[in-house]
Parts: C-alpha cells; structure tokens; sequence
C-alpha cells in the first residue's frame, strides 16, 4: 500500500485514480498521520456498449409519439428504462 501526502495527493489526482482503478490501494496523509485511503471499487462499472445504447435509443422512439409528449417527458422516460 503506498503512502501519499494531500498535497501530492491533490496535485497528482488523475494519476492516482488511474493506479486505483488496477486495483492499487493509496492512503493519503495529513501532515505524516493517515486521513483517507483510495480503494478500487469492488465492481467495476458496466459499460453500456453503443450498440445497447443505440438499440434503446430506436426502442424509446418506437413508443413514444411525438405529438402526444413533450421533449423533457422523452428525457425522463429515457432514464428510467
């Protein structure tokens, strides 16, 4: 487990965040004493592949008709499904 300071910590985010996400554990101090720790998450994110997206996106337009709902209701019917 590698030790980091919030200073470092701050200025280096995206690069630690990038070693969290393979799977290293960082813990990062306050003035030499530990105050987080950066830990991948158990379960990677799935990824809605474009071919999905797509097929919901054709799927949602095929239920809704256009005149009988408005655009912001189109929104909101997407991200329920």
């Amino acid at each position: 487990m590698k030790t980091i300071g919030a200073f470092e910590a701050k200025t280096h985010l995206s690069a630690l965040l990038e070693r969290v996400s393979k799977g290293e554990t960082i813990t990062i101090t306050r003035h030499g004493v530990p105050a987080a720790r950066l830990v991948p998450i158990e379960e990677p994110a799935k990824r809605m592949i474009h071919a999905t997206l797509v097929e919901r996106m054709r799927d949602l337009r095929g239920r809704v008709k256009s005149d009988t709902i408005t655009v912001k209701e189109m929104i909101e019917e997407g991200r329920r499904s």
